[in-house]
């Protein structure tokens, strides 16, 4: 009769462990049915579920195994597994899978488990916990500078995705980090098109109030672009009457105001390695063509779309030329780079800070508000505060030592 073992060993890892358990259940022709292994801190654990035939018994097996561990300084345990456990097991399969990715400048005890009391609470399990960020020193740490992620795997039927959303945000705002939680899908890591917004995404500013400020109507400016940003009064209209105060304004002053811009943290990062890993990049904004042509140069970004200045006689008149990019026209300009691209809608990332985002957010297979308004953060499914541009990598699934490092010089 055919038996089923549950084997975990743990120790120090050594090189060719594997293989060693490996050619001992072989020379019984052991049929694996799980196999799952971890290293944390050159300390190995691993599991395997396998079935010894019935021409073997699983005494010699379970000899042969402990003289091994034995031998090499490990520990092991067997567990019997029954058929009607097995079957229970085999029927979970098919559950549907989510991520829930942890970001934080550093992992703390209690983020862990705040988070992972929720995930039981809604009586979902967590499969495997993977630390996506690169490991940190003791020593010359910088908080404000370094990154941390973990990525859980979870498996269940979450019935209230709502109220779990709302748990979520709360320990965010509680703890200070951010929570991705995301359907494990093929789109995941199939993405192929990352369209952004500008002004305070890709740069640290908005440029309209750096041009306001050249013009002296600086908090007036400010002052009309916050309550847009946080939706409060229209786009078009809060747009019109800002542009109207730079009137007579002189074109020098573009150039001026591009020199120094500050390019968002993490964006150069994030540009080279989506470009080395053959994304389309665009630029989706409510902001100005001139300065999205300086980023274009400056970042290789494939797509610009802005509103454009009027400029007669070396001075700005004032007024915008043409339709005027607001929520609606940057939701139809992502749906028509990604036909222009042959990319699915679930294809494609949009990140974005401001309310006149929320609708290219909510087309997007996934819509990040970075760094974003409130309102703008508890509407977008998904959100980064606590990191850089970069960190949209992690949600793609992508660890530290998978991702490639600009060259300076």
């Amino acid at each position: 009769m055919r038996e089923l073992l549950l084997l975990e060993i743990s120790g120090p890892d050594k090189t060719g462990l594997t293989a060693e358990l490996s050619s001992i259940l072989a020379r019984y022709n052991t049929r694996i049915l799980d196999i799952g292994q971890e290293v944390i801190h050159n300390h190995l654990s691993l599991g395997m579920l396998v079935e010894v035939p019935n021409e073997f018994k699983s005494a010699p097996v379970l000899k042969d195994l402990l003289f091994m561990v034995h031998t090499l300084g490990l520990q092991i345990s067997f567990t019997p597994i029954s058929d009607n456990e097995y079957e229970k097991w085999v029927k979970e399969q098919g559950k549907p899978r989510y991520l829930l990715t942890l970001l934080a400048r550093e992992i703390k005890a209690e983020q862990i488990a705040r988070v992972s009391t929720s995930i039981a609470r809604h009586n979902m399990n967590i499969d495997t916990v993977t630390r996506l960020s690169g490991r940190l020193p003791l020593q010359n740490r910088h908080a404000g500078k370094t990154k941390a992620c973990v990525e859980f795997s979870v498996r269940g039927i979450l019935k209230n995705e709502k109220r779990f959303r709302e748990e979520m945000l709360a320990i965010t705002d509680d703890l200070g980090i951010d929570i991705a939680f995301q359907e494990d899908n093929i789109y995941r890591r199939n993405r192929r098109l990352v369209v952004f917004d500008m002004d305070s995404t890709l740069i640290t500013t908005e440029v309209i109030d750096e041009l306001a400020h050249e013009a002296g109507v600086g908090e007036e400016v400010a002052a009309i672009t916050e309550q847009a940003m946080r939706g409060e009064i229209d786009f078009t209209v809060s747009l019109q009457r800002r542009v109207d105060t730079l009137k007579g304004l002189d074109e020098s002053v573009l150039q001026k105001v591009a020199k120094r811009l500050q390019l968002t943290e993490g964006t150069e990062s994030l540009f080279f390695n989506l470009h080395n890993l053959g994304f389309k990049t665009a630029i989706i904004s409510g902001g100005f063509t001139y300065f999205g042509h300086y980023l274009q140069k400056k970042l290789n970004i494939d797509y610009v779309y802005a509103n454009t200045l009027e400029i007669s006689d070396g001075k700005l008149t004032g007024k915008v030329l043409g339709e005027i990019v607001d929520g609606r026209k940057k939701a139809e300009l992502l749906q028509h780079i990604a036909r222009k691209e042959n990319i699915s809608l679930e294809q494609t990332i949009a990140v974005g800070d401001g309310a006149n985002d929320l609708p290219m957010l909510g087309k997007a297979g996934l819509g990040i508000a970075f760094r974003a308004k409130p309102i703008v953060k508890e509407s977008a499914r998904q959100a980064i505060s606590t990191l850089g541009l970069d960190a949209i990598l992690y949600l793609m699934g992508f660890r530290d030592r998978e991702s490639l490092r600009k060259r300076k010089g």
